[in-house]
């Protein structure tokens, strides 16, 4: 393989790491709709058909139940599938095999027999894609045991993590931020952080801001802004949800006193509410104001623009709550 890039784009990312993969292991397959002769809906797979050919790279019917349900097959019968799903919210057309069966199967069998599969879909607002193609429906995912899920906002993230889902022996669901796909980012994948290990986007003393996918931009962003007003932020970057790096967080928190739990889905039932629980529990005796949970709004995604950004946290709204902690 040639040298790698010093920047690159996050889906060209994710095109190298199974490309890389795939030369590596002639077990790694790739399927689902249009990931063949079209390259995928946001382009991670143009090229591989030409390159491994259509016994690996399989173009699947429109049917997101058919296409986990090969990739199951497949991974229990020694193949190591890439299966994707072109958005996040058709996943509960494949739930079944998803939750009951994937996540299921290893424990099941006693261990004699897994699913090393990795699903990959696209979650996330700003394209104005409406309701039905803007969720983030990683809560559903995380409730499942059985289930690791991975949500990489950089591109080196993009590239490690899949590569390092590809060697899991666990089914792992990886939810790329349709938002990021063409944003050219730093590349250094030998800095890499192992699986499961969050990363401190930015140190800092003030506060603590938790979150993971395209809200790490939000979050380094509402920082920029914080410091010139004299408020060190710490950024952290959970880069996986399962495994969930309970210690950086916590030991964030204890060392700031405060913190705010950034994510892009609905507040209600979701994902903030989990981290926000495990931030308490871990860090009570040092907290100087409640956890602060920012998320989305409990509605469906509006298409309007406008409407689509007031329906999901912004880095004004996070400055303000962040001024509201330290009672600025």
């Amino acid at each position: 393989m040639s040298a790698h890039p010093a920047e690159i784009t996050y889906r060209d990312a994710l095109r190298l790491a199974l490309r890389e993969a795939m030369a590596k292991d002639p077990a790694v397959i790739v399927l689902g709709e249009e990931v063949g002769r079209y390259g995928g809906a946001y382009g991670v797979t143009k090229g591989l058909l030409e390159e491994f050919g259509a016994e690996r790279v399989r173009d699947a019917p429109i049917s997101e139940a058919i296409i986990v349900g090969a990739a199951i097959g497949a991974a229990m019968t020694g193949l190591r599938p890439v299966a994707e799903l072109m958005y996040v919210d058709f996943i509960g057309l494949a739930m079944d095999q998803v939750a009951n069966q994937a996540a299921k199967i290893r424990s099941m069998f006693g261990g004699q027999i897994g699913v090393p599969m990795v699903l990959r879909t696209q979650g996330g607002t700003g394209r104005s894609a409406a309701a039905q193609h803007s969720q983030s429906l990683e809560a559903w995912i995380l409730h499942v045991p059985g289930l690791r899920l991975a949500m990489p906002a950089t591109a080196t993230d993009a590239y490690v993590l899949l590569r390092q889902a590809l060697r899991s022996p666990d089914p792992v669901v990886f939810i790329e931020h349709k938002g990021l796909y063409t944003k050219t980012m730093p590349f250094a994948p030998d800095e890499a952080l192992p699986w499961g290990k969050a990363a401190v986007r930015r140190p800092g003393r003030d506060l603590t801001i938790v979150t993971y996918s395209r809200m790490v931009f939000t979050a380094l962003e509402a920082a920029e802004v914080l410091a010139a007003q004299g408020i060190e932020a710490e950024v952290v970057d959970l880069r996986t949800l399962n495994p969930l790096d309970h210690e950086t967080m916590v030991a964030s928190l204890r060392r700031t006193g405060r913190a705010i739990v950034l994510t892009e889905d609905a507040m209600t039932g979701g994902v903030s509410a989990e981290l926000s629980a495990r931030l308490q529990e871990g860090a009570f005796d040092f907290l100087e104001e409640p956890i602060l949970r920012l998320a989305g709004e409990d509605v469906p995604i509006p298409v309007a623009p406008g409407l689509e950004q007031a329906a999901i946290p912004q880095a004004a709204g996070v400055v303000a709550a962040a001024r509201r902690l330290l009672r600025r």
